[in-house]
């Protein structure tokens, strides 16, 4: 019998031949790259004994796995063993949203490229960017033999606290959901597989396991699964993750109404849904709510997916047809990203980390946002005499954020600080890459004398400003995955250290390297502010850049910078008391194991905000913030000119862009429509962006086409639905501004959930 017939008859039906002729044509069809992903992983499934659909289900998490052990396991997030006589290979598991990650050094002198925070990538408004970051990534990871990157967080910013803010893109559906699907573009670029995550509503760090996230399904799907859902149209990630909190009753990792009617059904999803690390909390529950992988088994309270699961399959509870399917999806990730026909190198292979360190770099370049600038101090001359840097470890280095995200950057970290307490104690430390902002600005000023001191003495610091021609200070404020700042002020007496200096130097600068917005008591008082949030492995070098106009700041806001912690919709992480409470328990010498839950009691976070996230609860609310979204200044100026808007059923807008100043720089022109959600709430909803670099004196025509899901409401069990008649529309520079008004009249448009 011929290959071909034997493919033949397995996609016909194999019961007229042999039990070995039907495992030898679904064995060829798995390999053969001229069928579908989808038909090549069935026709594997097919060939696939029982107890090795049952083994790729689940899978260890190196670091507590017990004997016996897979051979070749590497210290990290995840393994799951291969089957060697199908071609299926291992998958080796790397947590990823910056860099390959050694969060505690589990793997010793193992060293990878850190990009900075994910919001400095939203902030650069520039999709190429996160494409870059994200390749760069999968190219060490596949190098360092990981072939499964979890990557690609698009959870909104609903909170300006939120402890894992830095890891995400923002508090918009378009942008978020634009820039992670690029990323995760560029990841799956090199062949490898990469995630989405944490799907949906991990929109807090403080009792992530146990709350329960309510919110209205309509205004759920007009926001954060709005962004997921671009994302995955974008970047089609072979994997999804799914979240540790419930949503609306059900843990997201048994959420039926998310994996199986959102993600599965109504978008069409063919990849597989891992859980997040100790996510799980059921079997049938589980497996039929539309979970297909539970993944870093031991970090849950039993292996659901193991036992437990077998027996459920032999007794029917769980249909052989659903393990067919979860082994399917699984496959058909391994296939759709070229993992399976491209595997990766089975020993490391070189990295060219000066390269690697450049697309870091520009990352943070065209990330750092210029929020204030009187007197147009900034860009510094080269030629200032004595400048005078404080605080911040400004030495030696730059802060990152702490979680599974910490990479242990090339270079080393010149300052790490283990962590005392809290739920991130043993995985995070507070970390600094050597990337010295002190050496970068000496080496762009050789004449000047530029010093340092560690500002833990407010007028001691005033003094030493006083004494400089400028004085730099450099703010931080550390953030983790597992736990949230319980306010949004800089630690350490910062404000007070600022505003000392400040009064001491008119020509202050603050350069802010935090994971979100803090509140600001001093801002009256400094001329320049500049957000450089957690700036990776080069980011001494990108501030210098910027400070001396060696690069021009582009970045923008992808978050609403309030004046204070009130302005919110939550002024503080709800489920901090139960947290305290349970510090308080063990500081009195309670030594019981929490686990997962770190002693914290469930609770529930309701979201009345709904679709209205971010600047849209803002505008709502009438209260003014302290810099909007999309805000950012340069060395030059931008006007916008000529609009003109294209009805019908497709808005299409284009106008002018004119760099009006004297000198290059980068623009991001923002469109925003005023439309309803499914709450009747009439808000303005950015429709549009773009990034574009222009000579002293250009001028560029800018046409943006808007995707009508951006200004439609949803209605549930129907679907998106655009009403026709006439739309305001605005042209700015960010949330807040209408340099260019117009109006649109569109048709009613219906779209598919």
């Amino acid at each position: 019998m011929t290959r071909h017939a034997l493919i033949a008859l397995l996609l016909l039906g194999t019961a007229c031949v042999p039990a070995a002729q039907a495992q030898l044509a679904a064995t060829t069809a798995g390999s053969n790259r001229a069928l579908s992903a989808e038909a090549r992983a069935k026709a594997l499934v097919a060939a696939m004994t029982t107890q090795e659909k049952l083994a790729i289900v689940h899978g260890y998490f190196p670091p507590m796995a017990k004997p016996p052990q897979p051979i070749a396991m590497i210290p990290s997030a995840g393994h799951i063993p291969g089957i060697p006589r199908l071609g299926i290979p291992t998958l080796r598991e790397s947590d990823a949203s910056l860099g390959v990650a050694n969060q505690i050094e589990q793997r010793k002198g193992d060293t990878a490229t850190a990009l900075p925070a994910s919001l400095a990538t939203a902030a650069t408004f520039n999709p190429s960017i996160a494409y870059a970051g994200g390749a760069m990534i999968g190219a060490e990871a596949r190098a360092k033999t990981f072939n499964v990157l979890l990557a690609g967080g698009v959870n909104l910013t609903r909170d300006p606290w939120n402890g894992r803010n830095f890891e995400y893109l923002g508090e918009d559906p378009l942008l978020a959901g634009v820039m992670a699907g690029e990323h995760i573009r560029g990841v799956q670029s090199n062949h490898i597989v990469s995630t989405i995550k944490h799907f949906a509503l991990n929109s807090q760090e403080t009792g992530r396991t146990v709350l329960d996230a309510r919110i209205d399904k309509a205004a759920l799907r007009e926001s954060d699964l709005l962004a997921f859902q671009i994302a995955t149209e974008i970047g089609d990630p072979a994997s999804v993750m799914c979240a540790y909190n419930k949503v609306n009753g059900d843990y997201a990792c048994e959420n039926d109404w998310l994996l199986n009617t959102v993600l599965k059904k109504d978008w069409g999803y063919k990849g597989w849904v891992m859980s997040d690390w100790g996510a799980v909390h059921s079997t049938e529950k589980a497996a039929l709510g539309g979970l297909d992988q539970e993944s870093g088994q031991e970090l849950d309270d039993a292996i659901h997916f193991g036992k437990p699961f077998e027996d459920a399959v032999k007794t029917g509870r769980i249909p052989m047809a659903r393990l067919d399917d979860m082994v399917t999806r699984i496959l058909h990730g391994v296939i759709a990203s070229g993992l399976m026909d491209d595997p990766v190198p089975e020993s490391p292979r070189q990295i060219d980390y000066a390269a690697h360190a450049d697309v870091a770099q520009r990352t943070a370049e065209e990330g750092i946002v210029l929020l204030k600038n009187e007197g147009n101090l900034l860009p510094l001359a080269k030629s200032a005499r004595r400048i005078v840097l404080i605080g911040g470890h400004a030495d030696v280095g730059v802060l990152s954020g702490g979680g599974s995200s910490q990479v242990r950057s090339v270079g080393g970290a010149p300052v790490e600080i283990p962590l005392t307490k809290g739920a991130a104690a043993s995985f995070a430390r507070m970390t600094w890459h050597a990337s010295s902002p002190l050496k970068a600005i000496q080496a762009l000023a050789p004449q000047a004398d530029v010093t340092y001191i560690d500002g833990s003495d407010p007028k001691a610091a005033a003094e030493a400003a006083r004494r400089a021609d400028l004085a730099i200070v450099f703010g931080w404020q550390w953030q983790t995955e597992a736990q949230d700042p319980e306010n949004m002020r800089l630690p350490d007496n910062q404000d007070a250290l600022i505003d000392a200096v400040a009064t001491a130097n008119r020509k202050t600068i603050v350069m802010l390297e935090t994971g979100g917005p803090v509140e600001m008591p001093w801002i009256a008082k400094v001329p320049v502010l500049v957000q450089a949030w957690y700036p990776g492995q080069r980011g001494g070098e990108a501030m210098a850049n910027i400070l001396f106009g060696d690069v021009a700041p582009s970045g923008r806001l992808p978050i609403t910078f309030p004046v204070h912690a009130d302005q919110a919709p939550r002024p503080e992480p709800l489920g901090l008391a139960e947290l305290r409470a349970a510090d308080a328990r063990r500081e009195a010498g309670d030594t019981a194991n929490y686990g997962m839950t770190g002693g914290v009691a469930p609770f529930a976070v309701d979201y009345p905000e709904g679709a209205e996230v971010g600047y849209r609860w803002y505008a709502m609310k009438g209260s003014k913030p302290l810099f909007p979204f999309g805000y950012g200044l340069s060395y030059t100026s931008f006007t916008y000119a000529n609009l003109k808007v294209h009805d019908g059923t497709a808005l299409t807008v284009s106008f002018d862009v004119t760099n009006a100043g004297n000198r290059s720089g980068a623009d991001v022109p923002q469109l925003y429509v005023q439309a309803k959600g499914s709450a009747g709430v009439n808000a303005w909803r950015l429709a549009g962006f773009d990034k574009i670099s222009l000579s002293a004196g250009e001028t560029r025509r800018v046409t943006m086409t808007v995707d009508p899901r951006l200004i439609a409401r949803f209605e549930e069990g129907a679907g998106w639905r655009l009403d026709g008649g006439s739309y305001a529309l605005a042209v700015g520079h960010h949330a807040d501004d209408m340099a260019l008004k117009g109006v649109a009249k569109l048709d009613p448009v219906s779209l598919k959930p």
